[in-house]
């Protein structure tokens, strides 16, 4: 007989748990993927909306052998009404009215899915999503240039993506415990990356041509991962498990041959023990949610203050490099997750880079300062949106209550948000001045999101500072100090 290849042996090895927990890790992934591939194209068709006039008016004047239609083509400003002098404007406006809905729509959604299924709740906000994305997509199609439908189809997009991640990290923390949190979620958070990536790859295909498939594909890619989601998730591992249970009681119960059996009326008895939904005002309580809220606030203003404006700085300055600054972010979220599990002290975790991060923001952008600066800046950004939003979800205070982790997960990323939206608007005010301004605006930033985490930062260093003091000798009294310098040889009492 053949020996068992040594893969199967592999898969063998692993029983329903390990595979169920793989299932989640593995569609919860994908499932964020798709949000961030479906944000991707609006940064990428912006180019399109409004083209290079001066540069296009050059190039028509020369080629004046050309036939008017090509002419006109290349005297082409974009796409109407992002083809005036006020188009920074209006794009803009289009960027803060999707983070501005995003910010205020986080702290609903995680209130309403801590009340709902969330595989249901996540399948709806995957399949709202899809269908504005792609309607900003046929925007082009249909010939639309009313500014009022591209906000409006922004501001929609902006509140069904809150579904999306209270959802997925209640998923997550559910499924994985406490123990390697940390590095469990920091490699899940690169989903973030790789959306980015694949949204930039699918959108920059389709740009030149027809910039409204660079909306409708994406759009039809996150719609079919709600389905996906819809067939696939499990929301928690007790959901299984009763599942399994409730069969094994059925297959006890019910007959093995053809005899039949008279029908017996069945009492359900509906279990009071379930616990209650946390209210808003109940995870503010919690201890750490106020303090890691703030500091995620600044540490995102920074963070997507990067986003938006490190592609025009380093072109300037250095070549498109910019995404060696996300290939550090995957780099620093792992290592915050690795460090913060080995010591069991995530808020000193975070303390540690944000205060390395602070002088990484104003240096020179060669590769391995990029590298370097995504790795401190987005490592606490990954970190406290993941596995200390999922511990503080799952605080002892709660005394068991697994339905709090949805809403505190939104509050923590809803006050981020709001830094997200106000870093990219700061950083075009202050850019005007110069560059500096912008950098000094950013370390100020990492410094204030350092100061307002103190109290975390210093709960942490309690053992520590404990274990110090049991470890050292008890210190003289200081009126003894001072009688021994008098020449007395006896202690005055005290």
């Amino acid at each position: 007989m053949a020996p068992v290849p040594p893969g199967i042996r592999l898969l063998a090895s692993f029983n329903r748990e390990q595979w169920y927990r793989a299932l989640t890790f593995i569609l919860t992934f994908l499932l964020y993927t798709s949000f961030h591939l479906s944000r991707k194209p609006i940064s990428i068709v912006k180019s399109e909306l409004h083209k290079n006039c001066s540069s296009l008016s050059e190039s028509s004047s020369v080629s004046s052998g050309l036939n008017p239609d090509v002419l006109k083509l290349r005297s082409d400003c974009g796409w109407k009404p992002f083809d005036k002098s006020n188009y920074k404007q209006l794009l803009g406006a289009m960027d803060y009215s999707f983070l501005c809905a995003y910010a205020v729509g986080m702290y609903l959604s995680g209130i309403i899915g801590e009340r709902l299924p969330i595989r249901l709740y996540l399948t709806a906000g995957m399949l709202s999503s899809g269908l504005f994305t792609c309607l900003f997509g046929l925007g082009y199609i249909y010939n639309i240039h009313s500014l009022s439908f591209y906000v409006l189809v922004q501001v929609a997009n902006g509140l069904v993506q809150t579904t999306g991640w209270p959802s997925v990290v209640t998923c997550i923390g559910n499924w994985f415990g406490k123990g390697r949190r940390g590095l469990i979620m920091g490699l899940w958070n690169s989903h973030t990356s790789v959306g980015n990536i694949l949204g930039s790859l699918i959108a920059g295909y389709y740009v030149s041509s027809n910039w409204g498939l660079s909306f409708i594909v994406p759009g039809l890619i996150i719609a079919a991962m709600g389905l996906v989601c819809y067939l696939f998730l499990i929301e928690r591992e007790y959901d299984v498990l009763a599942d399994h249970w409730r069969n094994y009681r059925l297959s006890l119960l019910l007959p093995q041959d053809s005899v039949c059996l008279p029908l017996q009326p069945v009492v359900v008895v509906k279990s009071s023990a379930e616990p209650s939904a946390i209210s808003f005002m109940g995870a503010l309580r919690i201890p750490g949610v106020i303090e890691f809220s703030l500091c995620l606030l600044f540490a995102k203003l920074v963070s997507y203050t990067f986003l938006f404006w490190l592609p025009l700085y380093i072109t300037k300055t250095a070549g498109d490099l910019s995404t060696l600054f996300d290939v550090g972010g995957i780099v620093g979220g792992v290592l915050a997750g690795v460090i913060s599990d080995k010591l069991g002290k995530r808020a000193s975790t975070c303390a540690v880079m944000l205060l390395l991060a602070a002088p990484t923001v104003s240096l020179q952008p060669i590769v391995g300062m990029l590298l370097l600066c995504g790795a401190l800046v987005n490592g606490p950004y990954a970190l406290i949106t993941t596995a200390v939003a999922a511990d503080l979800g799952t605080h002892k205070s709660l005394k068991g209550n697994a339905r709090a982790l949805s809403t505190v997960t939104a509050i923590i990323d809803g006050t981020g948000s709001v830094g997200a939206a106000l870093g990219p608007l700061l950083a075009g005010l202050l850019s005007a001045g110069g560059w500096n301004q912008v950098f000094y605006m950013l370390m100020a930033s990492d410094f204030i999101a350092l100061l307002v985490k103190v109290e975390p930062w210093s709960s942490d260093l309690q053992p520590l500072h404990r274990e110090v003091r049991a470890a050292l000798p008890e210190p003289p009294h200081v009126l003894t100090f001072f009688f021994l310098l008098s020449g007395r040889r006896s202690r005055p009492e005290v």
